[in-house]
């Protein structure tokens, strides 16, 4: 792993940003990179995965049946879209994008947090309800209540779920 301290940050120019870049094999998927940037100074965090081979712009789509899908590792870079239909859910890559090595349980938490946010920060109670009942069903998606689909696209081909049950198509576009 190679690391550097102590460089300016872009945001608020102090010498308090870490730069890390390190290098992984992840089965299935490949030989990938993984790049982050952390102020100490401002909080400032940037993340992101690249794989090592272009793989070509790609959609990749897995059915979550039961409680044993929460484990299937997901590669998710900057540039990626996350979509869950059935929820009407879905993370656009923009600036404030990161890239992350997760499982799709570990998904479904970062949908979680986004939704207790909103849940949280609104005055308006028919988005308290709509909030409410969606983390509800995620809650039901991670017993194996409630059938899914999540589907990660990715322009660059930097994004995977990995498990021979997802289902990998070239996007044309």
């Amino acid at each position: 792993m190679e690391r550097l301290e102590k460089q300016q940050c872009p945001f608020c120019n102090k010498k308090t940003l870490t730069l890390t870049e390190d290098e992984m094999d992840i089965p299935y998927f490949g030989k990938t990179y993984l790049f982050s940037m952390s102020c100490n100074g401002c909080k400032y965090t940037k993340a992101d995965v690249e794989a090592a081979e272009s793989k070509g712009s790609c959609r990749h789509s897995l059915e979550i049946n039961d409680e044993k899908d929460m484990k299937i590792r997901v590669v998710k870079s900057s540039t990626a879209i996350v979509k869950i239909p059935q929820l009407k859910l879905s993370v656009e890559p923009g600036p404030s994008s990161i890239g992350y090595i997760s499982n799709v349980e570990g998904v479904l938490d970062r949908f979680k947090k986004i939704i207790e946010s909103e849940r949280d920060n609104s005055d308006e109670e028919d988005i308290k309800k709509k909030a409410k009942n969606l983390l509800k069903k995620l809650w039901k998606v991670k017993l194996g209540d409630y059938k899914i689909k999540l589907i990660i696209e990715d322009l660059n081909g930097n994004s995977a779920i990995i498990s021979e049950k997802a289902k990998v198509e070239k996007i044309k576009k």
